[in-house]
Formats: structure tokens, C-alpha cells, sequence
């Protein structure tokens, strides 16, 4: 079975389906829109955005997760680090990988976002907001396609929280830790400040995701 750095099992993402974020993303940004995808895995919501009309540039850490990516250009690099000498009309960081617990890793996805964001650009942030911290406990959390997901084994240290998820299909159970750092808003705002971003919108009802553009690009009140 062939996983990733961060533990993530190719196998398993394969079959996961998307699960909204391409609408999401659709609806927030300008349609035929040019997006930088930090953290595709295997295509997930990257193939849904092509369908939709979008030209995708499509990062991951994981060439084994990339070789699985059809109709997008592919780049195999550390987000922290990538440097394309491009820009982009809309930058997605999904996957809560904002939430990272170390802050300058934090400060580091931003950073990338931030320098590959053209002009009037989006950057789309999908976060763990500060109550899902406060409430989430070990049980079930419902079906991604045929496969179920459950938390356990879950662990609060300060603005820490550890865990780890099991996906289990008919045949297979794949188990992943994981842990994530609670930001509240001004904690997020400051991340967004250090990055040279300012906080735009929330995207959806439960604010699990959030637009940010440029501070240069900030509408004067």
C-alpha cells in the first residue's frame, strides 16, 4: 500500500469522491477561472473543477498522488516552497491544511498562496473553525461516498487537538493521525496579516470555508 509523507494512503484517496468543494470553489471564483490547487492528492477536486470549465495547476508533495491526476498540469513540490513565477486568478487551500500545528508551516502555506495570487485574485481557505474544536468528539461522521468515516482517540493539549480517523469500506480499513492547531479569528486575521492577505468572506453557512485576497486589493471603506 503506497502513502504519501504525511501517512495518507493513495488507495484510500482514489476512492474518496469530492464532497462540495468544487462547487464551492466554482461559485466563488470568476468562471473559466485559472487555479493553483495546493494540495490536490490524486484529483479529487481536481478533476470536478476541470469539468467545470477551469484551467488547473494541480501541487502536491506525493508524485504517487499526482500520477493519478488526468487533464491538469502537475507540480511536485512542498507548498511552503513553491515558487512558479505565475499568477492566478483563484489560489485553493483546502483540506484544513491551514489548522497545521506548527505556525510557521502556517505562515508558510499562506506565504505561497499569497505570492501566486494575481491581482484581484481569491484565495479559498477550507478551515477547521474554532467550534469544531470545542465540540467534535471520538463517533461517526457519516458516509464520503460508499466509505465510512469515524474519529477516535481524540486528544486536546492547549490549542492542539490529536486524532485519528478511520475509513472503512466493505473490504478495507485505512487509519490516519492527524494534529491540527485551534485558530480563533484574530489568530487567523494575524496569520492572514504576517502573509501579506486580508480576510474577505465566508463562503459557506457553517464558515468551514473563507476567501482572502491580497492587502493591496482591499476596497478602501
Amino acid at each position: 500500500m503506497t502513502t504519501t509523507p504525511d501517512g495518507c494512503s493513495v488507495d484510500l484517496y482514489l476512492r474518496l469522491p469530492a464532497a462540495g468543494e468544487p462547487e464551492i470553489v466554482h461559485g466563488a471564483g470568476p468562471a473559466a477561472a485559472s487555479i493553483l490547487e495546493l494540495g490536490s492528492g490524486c484529483g479529487r477536486v481536481t478533476h470536478p473543477l476541470l469539468e467545470l470549465g477551469h484551467a488547473v495547476v494541480a501541487v502536491d508533495e506525493s508524485p504517487e498522488m499526482l500520477a493519478h491526476v488526468r487533464g491538469a498540469e502537475t507540480v511536485s513540490a512542498r507548498i511552503g516552497d513553491l515558487r512558479l513565477d505565475r499568477e492566478f486568478d483563484v489560489v485553493l487551500l483546502g483540506s484544513h491544511l491551514v489548522n497545521t500545528a506548527d505556525p510557521a508551516e502556517c505562515h508558510a502555506l499562506l506565504a505561497a498562496a499569497r505570492r501566486h495570487l494575481a491581482p484581484g485574485g481569491r484565495l479559498l481557505v477550507e478551515w477547521h473553525p474554532p467550534e469544531w474544536f470545542d465540540h467534535v468528539t471520538d463517533g461517526p461522521g457519516g458516509l464520503l461516498g460508499d466509505i465510512a468515516v469515524s474519529l477516535h482517540d481524540v486528544v486536546r493539549e492547549g490549542d492542539l487537538l490529536s486524532a485519528t480517523v478511520r475509513y472503512r469500506a466493505a473490504e478495507r480499513v485505512w487509519h490516519q493521525e492527524f494534529t491540527c492547531r485551534r485558530l480563533g479569528f484574530p489568530e487567523l486575521s494575524e496569520a492572514l496579516t504576517s502573509a501579506d492577505l486580508t480576510f474577505g468572506e465566508w463562503l459557506t453557512v457553517d464558515r468551514d470555508w473563507f476567501s482572502a485576497r491580497g492587502v493591496a486589493d482591499q476596497v478602501p471603506i
